[in-house]
């Protein structure tokens, strides 16, 4: 499989960088220290017609292919998770997958401008990988739906205006059992919960969702009753890639930085970079990095394409990246010394930033069963 990056993505990546450079790099240890979602570089991300970056055109958006977006999330990651994570589509992927078209032309031209943001809602205290585990329950009582249940780790729970929930409309169906709805957040019997402290990626907020005699038009489900897992692997095909890329884009930061600090560091009466130890350290993960991103960049245009191996290539796509992603910034850390273990360097938090990659979107031993099981077919 070839491919080539064309102009029209090499003009988007050099906007991402020179955004990266000017406007995020100055700020972002302040916001990620504070917790504070940064409006001022969403901002300047919607001013650059940035956001809603996967939206159809037909509805406003950028209309952007998966492979443009994973080096979108890519060329950002670099230089923050955070602001990467604005490029993650697994938010409104439920609507463009199974949204009718009054669905989407409701909400997808707001998302598209930066008007709305929405959130995906799928994990529940008692079912992470286990999606059959999901307790919330929506019954339909006559035209409305009415939903029962709590969701945790939700992203963006505290800013967004839309949350695309997965709950059971058969309780005894387990994955069959599972459908999606959109709530907005001012429903009646929709409330928030806890906020979650967290290790790192602390400017985007997580938290609880709770649902209690939550009432809904039957018109917000999305797709089918008993549709909801099929939405799920689907979206989850699309979003580990685009996982995959950030963990490439945490690396090659990494790297880079330990790159031009092993120059200049002096020890013995020259710099470290000089020291066959380290020369191999770099070599080892340059190497490393470039065949995550190769197989980021495959699995993406395998599910652009359906390919029948999508879903299996998009998981290793996504362990293999995130793990790279751990271990060069692991290896950054150390080629610093104790420096690198200090907040006035960047390399702690992109450690931090790559711990998270190895557990959302399915954790790394998650896609480790789904790649066996397909191999085992």
């Amino acid at each position: 499989m070839r491919f080539e990056i064309t102009d029209e993505q090499k003009m988007l990546l050099e906007t991402l960088r020179k955004i990266a450079k000017d406007k995020v790099a100055p700020r972002v240890e302040e916001f990620e220290e504070q917790g504070e979602f940064p409006w001022d570089i969403y901002g300047v991300l919607r001013d650059h017609q940035l956001l809603g970056f996967g939206v159809p055109e037909e509805y406003g958006g950028g209309g952007a292919d998966l492979l443009t977006c994973c080096l979108a999330a890519e060329e950002l990651a670099k230089t923050n998770l955070t602001v990467s994570c604005l490029f993650n589509d697994l938010n409104i992927d439920p609507l463009i997958i199974a949204g009718t078209s009054e669905q989407k032309e409701s909400y997808l031209p707001k998302i598209a401008k930066g008007e709305l943001i929405t959130a995906f809602a799928l994990t529940e205290p008692g079912a992470g990988s286990d999606l059959g585990a999901i307790r919330t329950r929506a019954e339909l009582r006559g035209d409305t739906y009415i939903i029962n249940g709590s969701k945790s780790l939700i992203s963006l729970f505290d800013i967004a205006g839309l949350f695309l929930v997965c709950a059971k409309t058969d309780p005894e169906g387990g994955n069959k059992g599972l459908s999606f709805f959109i709530i907005e957040k001012d429903t009646k019997g929709f409330s928030l919960g806890k906020l979650e402290r967290k290790m790192g990626n602390n400017a985007i907020n997580v938290g609880e969702l709770l649902m209690d005699g939550c009432s809904i038009p039957k018109e917000n489900l999305l797709g089918t009753e008993g549709g909801g897992f099929f939405i799920a692997v689907e979206c989850l095909d699309r979003a580990r890639p685009l996982v995959g890329s950030q963990g490439v884009g945490i690396a090659q930061g990494a790297l880079d930085f330990a790159l031009d600090y092993a120059k200049q560091r002096i020890q013995f009466g020259r710099p470290i970079a000089e020291f066959q130890g380290i020369q191999f350290m770099l070599a080892d993960m340059a190497t490393e990095i470039e065949a995550a991103r190769q197989l980021v960049y495959k699995a993406a245009i395998m599910v652009q394409e359906r390919d029948k191996e999508r879903t299996k290539f998009a998981s290793m796509a996504k362990y293999f990246a995130t793990d790279v992603g751990m271990k060069v910034t692991t290896d950054a850390v150390q080629i610093l010394g104790g420096y690198g273990y200090m907040k006035d360097y960047p390399l702690e938090r992109k450690m931090r930033e790559a711990k998270l990659l190895q557990i959302y979107e399915g954790t790394n031993q998650i896609q480790r069963l789904v790649v066996a099981r397909m191999l085992l077919e």
